[in-house]
Formats: C-alpha cells, sequence, structure tokens
C-alpha cells in the first residue's frame, strides 16, 4: 500500500505546488490521476518515486517511509516510473537497456516477446541505439517495455499516451490490465485519456496542489463526461 499523508511541496519558498495532499493507494489496483495542467500530478509523482523532495509531510510504501530515499532505492523496492518524455541515451543498444531493466542477459525469444508487446519489430529496434534518431512515441514504447521487464511492485506512469499512435495505444491499455490483473502489480498513471480512466478502479482528480474530486472508478468516471457526449468535450473537468 502507498500512503501519502499531508504532503506539501514548496521548492522555492513562494507558492506550495502540493498543499497537503492525503491519499492512499491499495495494493494490486489501477489508480489514475486526472485534472488540469499545472495541477500538480506530474509534482506527485516524482515526488513518490523520489525525484522530489517533500517540504513537509509524509510518503510510506509498505508501512514505511520512504520520502527521503533517492529514485534508486526506490527502485529497489520495487517502484518503477516512466516519464512523459523519457530519456534517452546516445550509445546504448534497445537489447542492453532491456537486459539491465531485467538484471540478466534477455534471450532472443524473450526480446522478441516483450517488443512485441509494446508494439515493435525486434528485428528492427533491438540493436539500435536509444538516442535521438527513434522517435517520441518509440522511445516511450521502450521505457514502457522496461517497466513490464523490471516486475515492480509499484509502478508509475505520467500521461503514457502522449506520442504514441493508436494501435500501440491500444496494446499500451493491454499491458495495464496485465500488470494489474495478472501480476498484480499497484499501477498510478497520471492520464486524460478517456480509455485510461474507463479501466480506472480509483480516479482522482489533483487540482491547485490538492486532491478534489475521489472515489470508484466508474463511479468518477462517468461524473466526468460530457452530459452531452459529444465528439469536440468528452471529458469535462479533466482538461
Amino acid at each position: 500500500m502507498l500512503e501519502i499523508k499531508d504532503l506539501v511541496f514548496n521548492p522555492d519558498g513562494n507558492r506550495n505546488i502540493l498543499n497537503g495532499i492525503n491519499l492512499t493507494i491499495p495494493d494490486g489496483k489501477l489508480v489514475v490521476l486526472t485534472g488540469p495542467n499545472g495541477g500538480g500530478k506530474t509534482t506527485l509523482a516524482k515526488t513518490i518515486v523520489g525525484i522530489n523532495k517533500p517540504t513537509s509531510g509524509d510518503v510510506l510504501f509498505e508501512g514505511k517511509s520512504i520520502k527521503d530515499l533517492d529514485p534508486t532505492e526506490h527502485s529497489k523496492l520495487g517502484i518503477g516510473f516512466a516519464f512523459q518524455q523519457p530519456v534517452r541515451f546516445k550509445g546504448i543498444l534497445v537489447r542492453d537497456l532491456l537486459n539491465i531493466a531485467a538484471g540478466r542477459t534477455l534471450t532472443e525469444d524473450e526480446l522478441r516477446s516483450v517488443l512485441a508487446r509494446v508494439g515493435m519489430d525486434s528485428e528492427a529496434y533491438k540493436d539500435r541505439a536509444v538516442d535521438n534518431y527513434l522517435s517520441g512515441g518509440e522511445i516511450k514504447r521502450i521505457e514502457i517495455a522496461t517497466v513490464i521487464l523490471k516486475n515492480n511492485k509499484l509502478a508509475v506512469f505520467d500521461e503514457p499516451e502522449a506520442g504514441i499512435d493508436l494501435w500501440s495505444f491500444n496494446n499500451l491499455i493491454r499491458v495495464f490490465e496485465e500488470l494489474r490483473d495478472e501480476r498484480k502489480c499497484t499501477l498510478v498513471v497520471i492520464s486524460h485519456q478517456e480509455r485510461i480512466l474507463s479501466i480506472a478502479d480509483e480516479i482522482v482528480m489533483i487540482q491547485d496542489g490538492k486532491v478534489g474530486l475521489s472515489g470508484d472508478g466508474k463511479g468518477i468516471f462517468s461524473r466526468l463526461l460530457c452530459k452531452n457526449d459529444c465528439n469536440d468535450c468528452r471529458i469535462k473537468e479533466a482538461q
């Protein structure tokens, strides 16, 4: 279980980006954080995984405080993070990055399998460098493959749908459902995307650094849908 208690983040002493967040995320659930841009969602995610150090409050994972641990120590506890804009690694091949994520040398069949799960052909990508010659969508899918291989207890995704095509997006939904339903991994996903919101066990609105609307995924999702169900305005308050 992940528990966030009275969490405040104020990096410059002028304004709280997180303003007393209290949130409990149960084991094995898919929780979607949504809300207006600039409301604090990414800041909260980076604080959960140790990139940001809270000004006050606490973050507990499996009953123990992790607020003072660095990202490497978070990773050792089984906490993974997929960035909105993934990091590129000049000189590192895709296969090397996947081997590092797995903690061992993957077989050719294993490489083929994990890349196929994120919509990529192993023969075309395994020996390419993870650098600027790959598109943002390709880098995003490779990063998601590393999260799959790490067998995390908790995986945090920041707008994973950004920059990927429709086929890959549908594949991503299946990956989320597999991680939750088969591996019992706890997922925290930042998203405005209707399809991701629709599979959430819980939805939490983050606005002005605070928790607003929150609760059962289906109930909150129905409240977020535009009353007119029009194509141009499907999600009401989450945009």
